[in-house]
């Protein structure tokens, strides 16, 4: 057995996921490398294309998102836990809010910390706008593009993940969220495509933010005058050692050396928050974060479907700045979903999208208004130092560091934490693409992580090397356009499983077992094997419901009250106990033949017996009233007349209490 061979026979690879995505990809590579120019000028084109006729439905899709979490959130489906209902959360509080501050933080924060903020002030959407009116705009338009919004989007992901992964134990894969709606289907073409859609949708969410990574690096030892060059040369190289690192990392198994690594980044960048927070105009940020934390919660509705619809002149704005930023988020969904899926086994929905939504949301929010807060404050006293270097957004952030103390301590400090967010958002990366192409497999080969590795790099390179940062967003921005179509469906059938699960797990025992005691069991195992039919129904109601009814009849006659019973024969018969009032309601206590349709499972099921037809007849209770009926088919006459008293005790009891009038009130005595 050759090499091949060997890594096919041990492959964890599904063709029909595995292959698309690797056609697709080698197609990308190609076209960039062998035709750059052509490749930018077709990127190009269709990027614009998607921003006019697209952007709108990303901002209404990354609103969808943020509504339908909040709307479970409030709803009684929020107390649904992820996993069994005795399952307790893995992680203690404390740690899981800590797991995701760290979801929250990367490549991104480092990038867009200065650069966002200090762009937009630069560069506001009205220009009609006062020094202060500046500022605030600037902050709250970053804190939407890395607010609720983004975390609402990779919410979705994680929830069903979660969902369906700990409490339908199936896989931890996108088309697990389809099961609702595709049942065994998911197992099958459709499943298949949502998995390739979720696959290269997390491939160039990760070659984006790894263009990022890489050029902020380049631009960091450009700042310590470690390098002096910005070719593409020198980017390739930086790329490389990342990766190679990256790819040792996820061969050698070493998880807990790059969870160690993963939580003395955070600590890093939390030292360095606090720094710039010391170094900086402190009580102006502290001042500035409670406004425009209200600023933001106040707006947030009417930020959240902004489209310019009115302003076709804000209509470029929108396109690059926040349709690319959803397009982004989405992404990036699968990877930071899986990631917050894992961690959150145990906990209540309502707990998962408060903590989810609002705790990575507030740091983000820290972390813009401390570094962009503090790079306006530096450009205001600089005389517009900051501004000047502004064209060049991956040195803004080494530019601020020139402004405060201890110059090269912090710039060091942000290049490692910068180097390592790159090396491990690749190495968990690679985690999740092995995770989606192998259909949730935990145990893959080594080579498999080593061919992604080498295709993150080698597709990467090959889109910076066509069109630089642009080509990687217009990747992304089309991949993300059917997985955001796809997320939305996902959406129903989360909705679908949670409320088929409310009903589930809050189904109580039939009122005919209610009591029920070792006492013909034998007939009562008999009458739940075997299915019954008309023939049963009429049976019962003349075994047993017409001498239980005869006999209250006379009871109720012998206490001065008038009573009779009601036989309608027919396709579907039913017989009626009434008893009858002159001021009040009639008390009406009714069995009629119903029919009910099987569970095709059921029905297929070769070890259920006696099960042939998809339909069952069961005689069900029902009310003046209009209350639900219940199965009474598992009584005996004495304990159906039990049941008759149980209902005639409850309705003399609300009769007798004046709150209760408009209902046992005789409506038709009334209208006479």
């Amino acid at each position: 057995m050759n090499v091949l061979q060997r890594m096919r026979a041990n492959s964890t690879l599904k063709g029909p996921i595995f292959i698309p995505t690797t056609l697709l990809a080698v197609a990308v590579v190609v076209f960039c490398a062998f035709f750059p120019e052509q490749a930018n000028i077709r990127l190009s084109a269709i990027k614009q294309m998607f921003f006019d006729n697209f952007s709108w439905f990303y901002i209404l899709a990354g609103s969808i998102f943020f509504l339908f979490l909040i709307f479970l959130c409030v709803s009684r489906l929020g107390d649904i836990r992820l996993g069994a209902d005795s399952d307790e959360p893995e992680y203690s509080f404390v740690s899981w809010i800590a797991m995701l501050f760290a979801a929250g933080m990367g490549i991104g924060l480092m990038y867009f910390g200065v650069a966002e903020p200090i762009l937009h002030y630069l560069n506001p959407i009205h220009q009609d706008l006062n020094q202060s009116d500046l500022i605030k705009e600037a902050m709250i338009t970053t804190f939407y593009h890395w607010g609720i919004h983004a975390w609402a989007i990779y919410a979705v992901i994680a929830l069903a993940l979660a969902y369906f992964g700990f409490r339908y134990k199936l896989p931890l894969t996108i088309r697990s969220g389809f099961y609702p709606l595709l049942k065994s289907r998911i197992s099958g073409f459709w499943g298949h495509l949502i998995d390739t859609i979720a696959l290269c949708s997390t491939i160039f969410g990760l070659i984006t933010s790894l263009g990022y990574g890489a050029l902020q690096v380049n631009a960091g030892f450009n700042a310590l005058g470690v390098i002096d060059s910005n070719s593409f040369g020198t980017l390739a190289v930086l790329v490389i050692i990342a990766m190679t690192l990256a790819v040792i990392s996820a061969v050698s198994g070493v998880g807990k050396g790059i969870k160690m690594l993963s939580e003395t980044n955070l600590i890093l960048a939390g030292i360095l928050l606090v720094f710039v927070i010391i170094a900086g105009p402190t009580l102006q940020l502290f001042s500035g974060l409670t406004e425009n934390l209200g600023y933001y919660f106040s707006s947030l509705l009417e930020i959240s479907f902004r489209t310019f619809a009115y302003e076709p002149e804000q209509q470029g704005w929108l396109s690059g700045w926040t349709v690319l930023y959803w397009a982004w988020w989405a992404s990036w969904a699968p990877f930071v979903g899986l990631f917050i899926a894992r961690i959150s086994k145990g906990r209540t929905i309502r707990e998962f999208i408060l903590g989810v939504l609002f705790v990575p949301s507030l740091f983000n929010i820290l972390w813009m208004t401390t570094f962009g807060g503090s790079a306006i404050w530096i450009d205001q006293q600089t005389g517009g130092e900051l501004a000047a270097i502004s064209g060049n957004t991956e040195q803004l952030l080494f530019g601020f560091f020139e402004h405060l103390p201890f110059t090269t301590f912090s710039s060091v400090m942000a290049l490692i934490i910068i180097s390592i967010f790159f090396i491990t958002s690749a190495d968990s990366g690679i985690l999740v693409l092995n995770n989606i192409a192998s259909q949730g497999e935990q145990k893959v080969p080594k080579w498999q992580s080593v061919y992604w590795g080498v295709l993150l790099t080698v597709l990467g390179l090959s889109l910076s090397y066509s069109g630089g940062l642009a080509s990687l967003q217009t990747m992304t921005l089309i991949i993300a356009l059917p997985f955001m179509l796809i997320m939305l469906v996902l959406c129903i059938g989360l909705w679908q499983g949670l409320m088929i699960d409310a009903q589930y797990f809050n189904k109580e025992f039939s009122q005919g077992s209610a009591n029920w005691t070792g006492k013909n069991w034998k007939e009562r195992l008999e009458k739940i094997v075997n299915p019954t039919d008309r023939k049963d129904i009429r049976r019962f109601l003349n075994k047993v419901a017409r001498p239980a009814f005869s006999e209250l009849v006379t009871e109720f006659e012998n206490h001065g009250l008038i009573a009779q019973m009601n036989f309608i024969d027919g396709k579907n018969p039913k017989i009626e106990f009434e008893v009858i009032n002159e001021n009040l309601r009639n008390f009406l206590y009714g069995i009629e033949c119903q029919s009910r349709k099987l569970s095709d499972l059921v029905v297929d099921d070769a070890n259920v017996p006696n099960i042939d037809e998809s339909k069952i007849y069961e005689p069900i209770t029902y009310f003046i009233d209009g209350r639900q009926g219940y199965d009474v088919q598992y009584m005996t006459k004495e304990e159906l007349i039990a049941d008759v008293l149980k209902q005639y005790e409850r309705f003399m009891n609300l009769a007798m209490d004046n709150t209760h009038n408009l209902i046992t009130a005789d409506v038709e005595n009334i209208t006479e």
